[in-house]
């Protein structure tokens, strides 16, 4: 069966990439911090309608009104944000830390920053809730955050990746051994950061969707690359196309806005244009 569903999504890769057509795009993640308030765009062209938000309170500090710690400099327009077509929907992140050795640390006091950032919501049109903790299977104590999801709001979703390569069965097992049934996961996919290929990544996503139900499982596509000397870069539409052709059928969401620019938006968008 293992090798059956290996051949599926190698199959299924290789007919996106040859097709080099950009499906749908769901969702856009956005990772708010002091420099990074003001997200705009045009990715409504895209057919983007969902915003991920990866955190309104960061290392003790919030980006919405009374939320349980002291606010940043300068908050978010969120009545213009919801506005926004790409926003129509918006999973609310609640409290992390930018370090994730602290906070996979302190999962205890995020989860209860957590519960109190929840109740001061930003005035959007929530769609669900995310707690923005990573899981990899590195991080041997996940099983202690199941109960700490529970005392969250629902529809909740975290994310998870593989950094160790362990592969997609055992990733997907693990998972399912702790994780609340009614939790729904994010995949990173790691193409930006080249720890696979993106066919590889749709194999992830099928096992994923095979073990936790498809409903539970989305896509979350790096659209990034390292930049000589450093840092990351926007992915190019030759690097970008193929990597989402790869997942269609799935829900795709862009990490992230700032490295997808109206360029890029007004490429990608011409060749959904192509689609048939």
């Amino acid at each position: 069966m293992r090798r059956l569903l290996a051949i599926v999504a190698t199959v299924l890769a290789l007919a996106g990439c040859a097709s080099q057509v950009v499906p749908p795009i769901e969702g856009l993640v956005w990772q708010p911090d002091n420099d990074n308030v003001a997200l705009r765009g045009d990715w409504q062209k895209l057919g983007v309608k969902r915003l991920l938000v990866q955190w309104t309170a960061v290392d003790d500090i919030s980006f919405v009104d009374n939320g349980g710690v002291p606010s940043a400099p300068k908050l978010p327009d969120w009545q213009r944000i919801a506005a926004e077509p790409w926003a129509q929907e918006v999973i609310v992140g609640l409290a992390g830390r930018f370090d994730e050795g602290k906070a996979r640390a302190g999962i205890v006091e995020l989860a209860e920053q957590s519960v109190r950032i929840a109740q001061s919501k930003p005035p959007v049109n929530v769609s669900g809730w995310y707690f923005p903790v990573e899981i990899d299977p590195t991080w041997t104590e996940a099983p202690k955050l199941g109960p700490l999801l529970n005392k969250l709001p629902r529809p909740l979703w975290i994310s998870v990746y593989d950094s160790a390569n362990v592969g997609p069965y055992e990733l997907a097992e693990s998972l399912a051994s702790w994780l609340p049934p009614d939790v729904g996961v994010f995949f990173q996919d790691g193409v930006g950061v080249h720890a696979r290929e993106a066919y590889v990544a749709r194999h992830y996503t099928n096992v994923l969707a095979a073990k936790l139900g498809k409903q539970r499982v989305r896509v979350i596509a790096e659209a990034f690359r390292p930049k000589q000397g450093g840092g990351f870069r926007p992915a190019t539409l030759d690097e970008l196309r193929p990597q989402l052709a790869t997942y269609q059928g799935y829900p795709i969401y862009l990490f992230e806005g700032r490295y997808v620019p109206g360029e890029l938006v007004n490429q990608l968008a011409a060749s959904q244009a192509g689609r048939k």
